[in-house]
């Protein structure tokens, strides 16, 4: 577990818990007494009110105020919250989607400018459209989570990404893109990147790709991705 969800977990226990114990913390995040100190400590920085009682049966509680005025949002975590609002909205089975509208806009509000700045570059590149009924999603799997992380850098950076990939007959091989677009035809989802060795776009299902990584060095050029009538931008869906 790294540092991040390390934090959330410890917030999100104490405030269910009420009180917790170091040792209990430890255990319940997998980590050992002296880590989940140091963690303690770099929350007290960011500001959330931890407080310690000491004797028999004490142990640390988190002033539930403080969850509501530090909690803080990454660009990844509000790009995820939107394109799963989108995904559903594509799908036609997002319910109260006014009150969903409200509020993103509520959270994108708090995010600092520059934190702004990039959610908005990434969701230039976010497309969505319908699936077509003849497609076959009979082997439709789950996403690899360190993917939007990968994402945010590759698209943030113009970096490209490599990664291993699984086609529709089960063959594994190794690919280097340059990610161009994501594209969301519910239920699935894709990577739409410009493969240099075939000098062609290639959309690959986020669902066949497994352990990206960021290739360091010269940055890529963003190209117009041509999709279909039906496609549209999240930024045309979203008005």
């Amino acid at each position: 577990m790294n540092i991040r969800l390390r934090h959330d977990a410890i917030v999100r226990i104490l405030r269910r818990n009420g009180t917790s114990t170091v040792d209990d913390l430890a255990e319940e995040v997998g980590a050992s007494r002296r880590t989940v100190l140091r963690d303690i400590g770099a929350l007290r920085e960011q500001g959330f009110l931890i407080h310690s009682e000491s004797g028999r049966g004490g142990g640390l509680q988190l002033d539930p105020e403080s969850v509501q005025t530090t909690a803080r949002l990454s660009v990844t975590e509000v790009f995820a919250l939107l394109i799963s609002v989108a995904a559903m909205r594509a799908a036609r089975s997002l319910p109260f989607s006014d009150l969903a509208d409200a509020g993103l806009a509520k959270i994108e509000r708090a995010l600092s400018a520059d934190k702004v700045r990039d959610l908005r570059r990434l969701l230039d590149c976010l497309y969505v459209g319908q699936l077509s009924p003849r497609q076959d999603i009979s082997d439709i799997g789950s996403i690899d989570s360190a993917l939007l992380p990968a994402f945010e850098t590759a698209f943030l950076q113009r970096l490209h990404l490599r990664f291993r990939y699984r086609d529709a007959k089960g063959m594994d091989t190794l690919r280097e893109i340059e990610p161009q677009a994501m594209l969301i035809l519910p239920p699935l989802w894709y990577l739409v990147g410009w493969d240099a060795a075939r000098a062609d776009f290639r959309h690959f299902r986020m669902d066949r790709i497994s352990k990206p990584e960021i290739v360091e060095g010269t940055q890529f050029r963003r190209r117009h991705v041509p999709f279909e009538d039906d496609v549209c931008p999240f930024s045309e869906m979203a008005r």
